[in-house]
């Protein structure tokens, strides 16, 4: 989700539940399409003033994926499973309205599609939530039949990190798994051998802004991160990616994607892959990168699609 819609939407909802204004009431998962408000505009690449580009001859020129993900509503957050099967992504049908809204419109939080065909399928909502409870969650990350994501719901405040696990076809069992909040842990990543976690933070010893960090396992733990300092600046860099091998890290920063690749075991300087309004990047084993496209218009966020910029054979 776009860094500042998504944290103002998270302070909101939690003065909500603070407030005990998420009352704990059944809310029946309604379509997506009937929140989208009716003066919506579809923005397509021939109507984009902004559209995406790929800097670097491995990358065609980004678009939209095809088939039932996108609408005129927010598709954002994307990830893609290694396979490039499955997508997760958030949806919320409208930025302009305030989180307290959101938190009860029944259609906002994690869907999934499924490729059928070479075609998106139409996305079910992942509902986390259970006893009727409120929650806005958001930043999903999934590894075999394990889903982190963070959260602000009722019973908790602040924002917290949850897992959930998948079983006999559905989502379930979420529990608290918050990280030592020294770290301050964003949005993240976890290596495929589960060894690293990278994250964004703004904690202590960074360079400035947003840093990438990496906590490494040592006995069942994560030890103290350490500043990537290969790819940071002083400016933001945020919404890291390891590809499955663990030999590419990708991040978002100055409004598009950029591309670190490891060299004798060291992270290189990072160079630029897409922009413009590209971000939180998720890359399949293919190659192919997925991501979230923001539109704007007279500076305000106006909807969000799920890009992929396909890697040339």
């Amino acid at each position: 989700m776009n860094k500042n819609i998504f944290l103002i939407a998270i302070l909101l909802a939690v003065i909500l539940i603070v407030n005990g204004c998420a009352q704990n009431q059944n809310i029946a998962v309604a379509s997506r399409y009937s929140k989208i408000p009716a003066d919506a505009v579809k923005i397509t690449p021939q109507t984009d003033v902004s559209p995406p580009k790929s800097y670097s001859a491995d990358y065609k020129d980004p678009v939209p994926v095809s088939g039932k993900v996108n609408s005129a509503g927010a598709e954002d957050s994307a990830f893609i499973m290694p396979d490039g099967n499955t997508l997760y992504f958030f949806f919320t049908p409208d930025v302009r309205i305030p989180a307290e809204k959101q938190l009860i419109d029944r259609v906002t939080g994690i869907y999934v599609s499924k490729k059928q065909n070479g075609e998106w399928g139409e996305p079910d909502r992942i509902v986390l939530q259970n006893n009727g409870k409120l929650a806005l969650d958001g930043c999903e990350f999934v590894t075999g039949n394990t889903m982190l994501f963070c959260s602000a719901r009722e019973g908790y405040i602040g924002i917290h990190w949850f897992t959930a696990e998948f079983k006999d076809g559905k989502w379930k069992n979420w529990k608290n798994a918050d990280f030592n909040p020294d770290y301050k842990v964003g949005e993240l990543h976890i290596t495929s051998d589960g060894n690293e976690l990278y994250f964004h933070s703004d904690r202590p010893g960074g360079k400035g802004g947003l840093d990438i960090w990496v906590s490494k396992k040592a006995d069942g733990k994560w030890a103290e991160p350490e500043n990537v300092a290969a790819v940071n600046t002083e400016r933001d860099e945020g919404w890291p990616f390891v590809t499955e091998n663990g030999n590419e890290l990708w991040i978002y920063k100055d409004y598009g994607l950029w591309r670190s690749k490891k060299v004798d075991g060291q992270w290189q300087a990072p160079e630029l892959i897409i922009s413009h309004l590209a971000g939180e990047p998720s890359v399949d084993n293919t190659g192919n990168v997925y991501f979230t496209h923001h539109f704007y218009k007279d500076s305000k966020m106006i909807e969000a699609d799920i890009y992929v910029a396909e890697k040339k054979s």
